[in-house]
């Protein structure tokens, strides 16, 4: 073992590495001890020294360099922004960005499969629990109602971490090499019990996500054969939302309160007490009210800050009566209105640098989820800011770091 890795006797390498897998299994189930273990990780990267090689490191991976540069943008928005303190709470929220280069410079060739086994054992025990709710084995406890059992975190977050890990066990099952028998059937049946969970719960964007996944898998295992991966896409996934409309309760419901409230979209908002409930409704008045707000700032946006200031002025003109956001629920409509189309360009940078990366994988599962994960986010991004809340951008950056790495030659 090279000196460089080592710290008073110690493997700090080996240390770190092991703590990213405490991390992945802990990050999903716990918020506390999530952040715990990353503090440790920081800390230890800290104590290992060798700064002048991890920025080499860093500023030669473009996926790092392009994280970097978004979470500076919003560290230069702070000089036009008017509500500073909305702004240093926007601003405390890219820390977890910051995790990258820290976390990246731990990962280990060796121990991928570890990490990935990790996050999809909290996944798998979260959905057990969701199980034993919905049975009324155990009460809901947490974020979870017998209605819509999700543990640990709300069904915003926990259905896209479901459907992520629906992606990891179908990934490696198609593309994955050294896996046994055994293993091959445990990940198929927590696909197909993932898949029912992902039903009985209620977070729409996940729900979304997971039939993108389905897609997704279905053109990268036919990519030599585009008939019949659009055969697949137009035979199964729409079995499996017919299956899951008729037979899941929340969903149904869920579906019928989507289009209805699309729909009726144009009535609604002549009425303030029907949209203070339409989900859909108000996603729309948020859409069209932060276009206006992007259009008269549109190259460097409002500020860090500034967009619950900006936005109240819009409101009161187009939807008055209608309860202030603190974002738009759309991730893109975020940055536009507060960086502006720079800010925008920077932030497409990330997903355009990650697939980038990804092509020059020489692990295909390592290759296929580098390349699907920004397509995931990207789409359900549109729904809700994916990259502010927490649990979801601990899973970007955490995954970030295990693809994007610049690994040596095996």
């Amino acid at each position: 073992m090279s000196a460089s890795i080592r710290k008073n006797g110690l493997n700090v390498a080996d240390i770190g590495s092991y703590l990213l897998m405490v991390f992945a299994f802990t990050f999903p189930i716990y918020v506390a001890l999530g952040n715990l273990v990353a503090a440790l990780i920081i800390l230890l990267w800290l104590f290992e020294g060798r700064f002048a090689e991890k920025w080499q490191e860093a500023r030669n991976n473009p996926v790092v360099v392009s994280f970097l540069i978004f979470v500076a943008i919003h560290l230069l928005g702070m000089l036009w922004t008017t509500d500073l303190a909305w702004g240093l709470v926007i601003l405390k929220k890219q820390w977890k960005f910051l995790l990258l280069p820290t976390f990246m410079s731990f990962v280990r060739r060796e121990h991928v499969r570890y990490y990935i086994l990790a996050f999809l054992l909290a996944i798998s025990m979260s959905e057990l629990l969701s199980y034993a709710i919905w049975f009324g084995l155990i009460p809901p406890f947490g974020s979870a109602t017998a209605e819509n059992p999700t543990p640990f975190m709300s069904h915003i977050s926990y259905n896209p971490f479901l459907a992520f890990a629906v992606y990891l066990l179908l990934e490696n099952l198609l593309f994955g090499e050294t896996l046994s028998r055994w293993q091959r059937f445990a990940y198929g049946i927590f696909v197909c019990t993932m898949t029912v969970n992902m039903f009985i719960t209620g977070g729409r964007a996940g729900q979304i996500m997971y039939f993108l996944v389905l897609a997704l898998v279905a053109f990268q295992f036919f990519k030599k054969n585009l008939l019949k991966a659009l055969l697949f896409c137009g035979v199964f996934i729409p079995a499996i939302f017919l299956l899951s409309y008729n037979s899941s309760q929340i969903f149904h419901e869920r579906v019928d309160l989507a289009v209805y409230q699309v729909s009726h979209f144009e009535e609604m908002r002549k009425d303030v007490a029907q949209m203070q409930v339409s989900s859909v409704g108000l996603r729309l008045t948020y859409f069209l009210n932060s276009l206006e707000i992007i259009r008269n700032h549109p190259l460097f946006g409002v500020g860090t800050g500034d967009f619950r200031l900006a936005y109240a002025v819009i409101n009161q003109k187009n939807s008055p009566g209608i309860d202030l956001p603190d974002h738009p629920h759309n991730m893109y409509l975020l940055v536009g209105t507060q960086l502006g189309l720079v800010g925008l360009l920077i932030f497409l940078s990330i997903f355009r640098n990650q697939i980038k990366q990804a092509l020059k994988s020489d692990d295909p599962v390592r290759q296929a989820v580098g390349i699907g994960m920004p397509l995931l986010f990207m789409v359900i991004m549109l729904s809700d800011t994916y990259l502010l809340g927490h649990y979801t951008t601990l899973l970007f950056v955490f995954f970030s770091a295990i693809l994007y790495k610049n690994y040596e030659p095996a």
